[in-house]
């Protein structure tokens, strides 16, 4: 007798707007272990994971946030077609929560009435009932519950507060009340109804949060706003560069340490050297940057919970305007310093397709966490670390210009697409302006561990591969030693002969005019897998020619001449050309095959490697012709 066929996992949509408070809940109904992809056949991110019910485990789907199902943009036709079941080998989902921020509550009902007209079993979740009741606010949740026929449950994710009745009710959406008839489709009669639906139940408004109003009279103020943003990114950088170099100099010294240890377990030989050289050191110059980009990432989700993001996006509307662009194409910027695949994927929320292309084209402008580890070497190196003024630094302050002229150079070129090939009018822009809060550090903490693992895992892989491959190159074909040459001068030569160098002699003509040689170019090759790679490279390039390095690392290193020739490998020219090559190159096949697909193909990802690569020759020229004179 065949065994009876394993009951399929009820699924629940979590649906809702930005700043309602979702993703928190989905983190506490989940327990912090969810995973994340995308929907089949479109890039449109997913999170889903499991929470136990008594009834058995529930598969709970955290939809993106929307503040309606009318679909214009891509995040909003992804939800309408899961809640239809119209999603290729996914079945309709069993329920649907809908969560709402109990303080706005009017903006979130007729978001509601559009999820009722699905006939799921469905259920309202409102959150920030603390902060409704902090504010003088009160709703009859009993009253409620009768008007709209459907459970009603008040939670506060973060506290765990009414989080265990809502993962008691996902088990059995069948069991919910049945709505009544949903309101009509027609926008103004769901606004009505919601307005109606509220009239009795609310027992009294919540007050204006004060200390929103505070802040926002200087954060919006058109001169006093702008000023502060402008100190909040000069602070920002300056935080990063400052406050993670003793994890760094923690982290360097554990890998030199781990270098020189299988150094002298290993027998002599290429197996030794692989490991030493072109996995431990290879891979280690690149993670010892990890505490910046943990600073780096924990700031911006830090800001974009507590409310300054959206602040910051709705001051920029007007110089986005100016470009030909509106404030969304700046969230989806502001995205991309983290990574710029991620940030092109958030483009999906712009409706314009101009406007959206546009941002995509742009997007690798603006500074991604890869290009860190590139600045923070060659400003550490060539940039001394002076006072300016108060806290202020000359190393953060270069750090900050170099941002600075990513982020610039990403609207000139946007103006330019917008006034030339992508000419169009732009859409209205809205934004919500949520109140300020003091966002849950352990969600916050949850989201920088997810981007420090894919940045783990890159390093594990593709900068892994990179290194290996790079250590093959250098160390092939082998070298035999002669009688009196010491083992710095048989590296030297071994390096010389190599492939790797053969490639690089063969590029040098090309890049010999920005001050680099051909070990530099060894490096840019190596960096089109990824930009961080050149780290690595350089790693291995130095470290196998020099010995072992000093306790200065690679800063002293680069600008150290060598005994021999007198010759640094780098000056302050050819470093600042560096420099702002990184700027603007598109090294990175990550963001190359993701421009592809949201695209719509290679046309333009070829466009945007072109415009860019080539750009980023002619400024590092520039660069390197004005510097030395």
């Amino acid at each position: 007798m065949p065994a009876p066929e394993a009951r399929r996992a009820r699924r629940i949509a979590l649906l809702g707007s930005p700043n309602s408070g979702k993703t928190t809940l989905f983190n506490a109904l989940t327990g912090l272990r969810a995973k994340t992809g995308n929907y089949p056949g479109v890039t449109v991110d997913r999170r889903h994971g499991l929470a136990a019910t008594p009834e058995g485990p529930v598969e709970v789907i955290d939809l993106p946030g929307t503040y309606s199902l009318q679909a214009i943009s891509e995040d909003e036709a992804v939800s309408v077609r899961v809640l239809r079941g119209e999603m290729a080998g996914e079945p309709q989902p069993d329920g649907i929560v809908v969560v709402a921020d109990a303080t706005t509550l009017q903006r979130s009902l007729p978001l509601l009435a559009e999820a009722m007209q699905f006939g799921l079993p469905t259920c309202l979740a409102l959150t920030m009932v603390d902060e409704l009741k902090a504010r003088g606010g009160e709703i009859d949740l009993f009253a409620l519950r009768r008007e709209l026929g459907i459970p009603v449950l008040g939670v506060v994710g973060h506290k765990g507060i009414g989080v265990a009745d809502l993962r008691d009710r996902l088990g059995e959406p069948g069991n919910w009340e049945q709505p009544p008839l949903a309101p009509a489709v027609d926008t103004q009669d769901r606004f009505a109804w919601a307005d109606k639906v509220l009239s009795l139940a609310t027992r009294s408004q919540p007050q204006d949060s004060a200390l929103t109003q505070r802040l926002d009279s200087v954060l919006l103020h058109p001169v006093g706003g702008a000023v502060v943003f402008l100190a909040f990114v000069v602070l920002f950088f300056q935080s990063i560069f400052s406050w993670a170099a003793p994890a760094m100099d923690f982290l360097s010294g554990g890998v030199e340490g781990l270098a020189d240890w299988l150094a002298i377990s290993l027998a002599p030989g290429w197996l030794a050297s692989l490991l030493v050289d072109g996995v431990v050191r290879g891979v280690g110059a690149v993670v010892v940057f990890l505490p910046q980009i943990a600073l780096l990432f924990t700031l911006i989700f830090f800001f974009e919970a507590c409310g300054y993001m959206a602040r910051a996006a709705f001051l920029m509307d007007r110089l986005m305007g100016w470009v030909g662009l509106e404030g969304r194409c700046f969230i989806a910027l502001l995205s991309s310093y983290a990574c710029a695949v991620p940030g092109i994927l958030a483009t999906r929320t712009i409706p314009s397709p101009r406007d959206r292309l546009a941002t995509i084209l742009v997007a690798p402008l603006t500074t991604c966490s890869a290009r860190l580890p590139v600045y923070a070497l060659l400003v550490t190196a060539f940039v001394p670390d002076d006072p300016v003024l108060g806290p202020l630094r000359l190393p953060g302050l270069a750090l900050f210009a170099l941002y600075l002229l990513g982020a610039a150079s990403a609207l000139v070129f946007a103006a330019i697409f917008k006034r030339g090939l992508l000419r169009g009018a732009a859409l209205p822009f809205y934004l919500e302006l949520p109140p300020y809060r003091f966002p849950s550090i352990q969600t916050v903490a949850v989201q920088v561990w997810q981007r420090l693992k894919m940045f783990l895992r890159r390093a594990g892989t593709v900068i892994l591969a990179a290194s290996v491959i790079l250590w093959a190159l250098l160390n092939f074909p082998r070298v035999e030693a002669a009688p009196g040459v010491s083992a710095s001068q048989l590296g030297q030569q071994q390096i010389e002969q190599s492939y790797a160098a053969d490639i690089g002699r063969a590029i040098e003509p090309v890049i010999a005019p920005m001050g680099w040689d051909w070990r530099i170019g060894i490096g840019l090759v190596g960096s089109i897998a990824a930009r961080e790679v050149i780290v690595s490279t350089m790693a291995q390039v130095y470290a196998y020619e020099g010995g072992d390095e000093d306790t200065a690392g690679f800063a002293e290193l680069l600008r150290r001449p060598d005994p021999e020739t007198g010759v640094a490998p780098l000056d302050l020219a050819g470093a600042l050309a560096l420099l702002v090559f990184f700027v603007y190159a598109l090294q990175c096949i990550s963001t190359i095959a993701v421009i592809r697909r949201e695209a719509g193909g290679w046309r333009y990802a070829v466009f945007a490697v072109a415009y860019q690569t080539g750009f980023a020759f002619l400024a590092a020229w520039l660069t390197h012709a004005i510097v030395a004179g």
